[in-house]
């Protein structure tokens, strides 16, 4: 990787982390799911690392706990769907997946404490807060229906200037 990318990465990974603690007053409204997909089109390989530097940011900020195990999977998840589907343009799919996404977040979650405390460990982290991934899955597809084309604009734009 040439120090160009590592630069843009750590930088990428930088924003993630900032939007999410600027948003994190809002109940699971967040930026990070719009990025990640946006990242993942344009950037490809080079999201893995913003995701891993990003999920480092999140464990030295907040502190490494087992929530913290989540981090370094779930946007993986995310990441993997998108490459899938990166043939697809559509901002209507984006948030589709972005919203789906959301829903499923919790329980993707859970799966750490399954480990740790057991199948009741988990569905009880996981149902206590299906509220938050309700909202997490709302404000995903309506943020990605709306911001989806500017932002992918704005990152490939990025991309060429910087390369």
């Amino acid at each position: 990787m040439r120090t160009k990318d590592v630069v843009l990465c750590g930088l990428l990974a930088a924003v993630l982390f900032v939007l999410q603690v600027a948003c994190g007053f809002l109940p699971n409204i967040e930026p990070v799911t719009i990025l990640i997909i946006v990242f993942t089109l344009v950037l490809e390989r080079k999201t893995l690392v913003i995701i891993y530097t990003f999920a480092l940011l999140e464990g030295v900020f907040y502190g490494f706990g087992i929530w913290w195990i989540m981090y370094l999977y779930v946007w993986t998840i995310l990441y993997l769907i998108v490459r899938v589907m990166r043939k697809n343009k559509s901002s209507v799919i984006w948030a589709v997946v972005g919203g789906g996404f959301g829903l499923a977040f919790g329980a993707m979650c859970a799966i750490p404490y399954v480990v740790a405390g057991g199948i009741g460990a988990g569905i009880a982290w996981w149902t206590a807060g299906l509220l938050f991934d309700i909202f997490h899955g709302i404000g995903n597809f309506v943020i990605i229906l709306i911001l989806f084309k500017p932002v992918y604009s704005i990152v490939n734009r990025m991309k060429v200037l910087y390369t």
